[in-house]
Parts: structure tokens; sequence; C-alpha cells
């Protein structure tokens, strides 16, 4: 294992030290680890806390700031965060006009998130994202699992927030937008959690894993290595026949990385994937790609689709100022 790293067991919070000194205009970190706020919190809005297992970045904290989360709970490695850090971001960044969670449907998440909302003593609603199309939900024990499309939710919900939207509406928009938005993964290489200390799983040099998890959960089936436009075919193909939008419907296109693809490599997915989505009558209208949900080191992308109406487009163009997200400020 080559990592840049002092000790497995250290990993985290010195990230979190170099992270919240490098963005210290924008955020702080609570103590002992529990979660990364809003430096400048705004008092009546909504608060918003997402979270999750750490190895993502920049999911969660990256989105923390000005039009988007007010708190980010990170849990070890790809393990989720416990109710005790939930409970503190809510003590921490709710002021009077309740919490919205946000959280990716996998089964540790959405029990400790819950966990908090019932120990919290605030008014708390959830929303919970399931975009990933690799895997049926009755083969997936709590469903299909939450991945790239969670950073739409958020960035949408967090722009409807700032603005002043209630919580009931942040919910009903959230529960929205992961209506209309879809995922799918593919994996070149494995990764490797640094208390492991060894690649989670294996692939020959011509293999690759379609429908990947950001996990390196398995995914629909281990296949030859085909051309970007094979792999673009498949992937937006299973999107587009999951989401069915009406013919010229306006979309978002978010090619993300998993931390291991170059930037000229998802420009080339870009290409491919549009190439398939205006072959379908779909128009896309706007665009984020790099690596923001990513699996440690893996190489490979998803691709997700938004689609798109008047109040998403303008929540989606929004200002935003975090440390991953900002335009518009």
């Amino acid at each position: 294992m080559k990592k840049l790293i002092n000790a497995p067991d250290t990993v985290l919070a010195q990230s979190l030290d170099g992270f919240a000194a490098a963005h210290a205009d924008i955020v702080a970190l609570g103590a002992e680890y529990k979660f990364v706020r809003r430096r400048e919190l705004r008092p009546g809005k909504v608060a918003l806390i997402s979270g999750g297992g750490s190895g993502h970045e920049p999911l969660h904290a990256g989105f923390v700031g000005r039009g988007m989360l007010d708190a980010a709970c990170p849990g070890q490695v790809f393990t989720s965060p416990t109710p005790d850090q939930m409970v503190a971001a809510v003590e921490a960044v709710e002021s009077g006009s309740g919490c919205l969670f946000i959280v990716k449907n996998y089964e540790g998440d959405v029990m400790n998130f819950q966990m908090a909302a019932d120990l919290a003593g605030k008014e708390v609603a959830t929303v919970v994202t399931d975009d990933d199309v690799a895997v049926e939900a009755s083969t997936w024990s709590t469903g299909r699992r939450g991945v790239a499309g969670t950073l739409i939710v958020e960035k949408i919900v967090g722009a409807a927030a700032e603005a002043g939207s209630s919580l009931p509406q942040l919910k009903t928009l959230g529960e929205n937008v992961n209506r209309q938005t879809r995922s799918m993964g593919v994996a070149l290489t494995s990764c490797t959690v640094p208390a492991a200390g060894v690649p989670t799983f294996s692939l020959g040099e011509d293999e690759m894993e379609m429908g990947v998890g950001i996990h390196g959960e398995s995914g629909r089936r281990r296949v030859a290595l085909a051309p970007a436009d094979a792999i673009a075919d498949e992937m937006v193909g299973a999107i587009v026949k999951d989401l069915a939008p009406d013919k010229g419907a306006e979309a978002l296109l978010l090619v993300n990385g998993f931390g291991g693809t170059p930037a000229m490599e998802l420009y080339l997915m870009v290409h491919s994937a549009l190439r398939v989505l205006r072959g379908n009558g779909i128009r896309v209208s706007r665009f984020l790609t790099g690596n923001y949900v990513t699996s440690l080191e893996m190489a490979g992308c998803s691709i997700t689709v938004c689609v798109l109406d008047d109040a998403l487009r303008q929540w989606w163009d929004a200002p935003v100022h975090t440390a991953a997200l900002r335009w518009g400020v």
C-alpha cells in the first residue's frame, strides 16, 4: 500500500485538520472531529446536515458553506458517522427553524441518522437519496444506493434553504430532486482502505466492474474493458430507461470521477454521454465534471442525469461558496 499517510488510525483526524486550516474562511471543525460546520451561520434558516463515511471527498465536508450544507459529519473510511456526531451538529447549527438531514441510502447511514433525529430534541426532517440504477431495489437490502446524485440534492436544496424556504418545503424539494435524478458507475481499478492495506477487490488488466458502488460494492457484472462510447451506451442507456424523461427534456449532466481518473478522460466521457443523451432527445443545459463523490483512489467514473425544470435550474444556478463548489459569488 502506497499512500500519503502517517498511520491508518490518524488519517481522518489529520485530514480534517488540514481541510479546516486550508478553508478556514468557510468552515470550522467541531469538537472531537464530530462535524465540520459552516463558519458563518445564518440565524433563522433551516439547517442542512449531511454526512457519511470518509473516503468520498469532497463529499460531504467540501460542500459545507454558503448555499449548500451547514454541517457535515464524517465517519471513518467507508463507515457511517455515529448518532452523537449528528446530534452535536444539530446543536451547533440549528437556530430555531428546524433541520433537514440529507442521507445516502445505506443501512448504517439511515439507521444512525434516524437515531440522531430521535435524540436531537429539535424538529428534524430527512431526505434519503437513492439514485443508483445499477442495483435493483429488490436485490439490495435497503433499496437503491445513494451515490453522486446526493451532491445535486445538496446543492439545489441548499440554495432554497439559503433563500428562506421552510423545512416542509425543503423536504418536498429534496425528494423531488431525488426522483428526477439517476446515476450509474464503472470501476477500472479497486481502491485500498488504509486500515485494510490491500485492495478491496481485484480486476484484471482487461476487466472493469460495471455498476460499481462508491465503496467498491459489486455492480451489475464484471466485463471486458470496452471503449468509452460503449461504456456510456450502457450507463446512460440504463439511466434513461429508468428515468424515462419526456422527449425534449432539459437535464443536468454530472460526470464524476472516483478519484483515480484524469480530467482528460472525464471530459471524454462527457462527450460520450452527450451523444447518448442527445440521441434520446434530451437537451443538456448544465454540466458538472470532476472528482466530487470519490472512492479513495479508484479509477473509473459515474454518470448522473438530473431532469430540470425552471425552478430546479434556478436553484442549481444560485450562488454557492464551499471548498469544492463555488460560483455566482
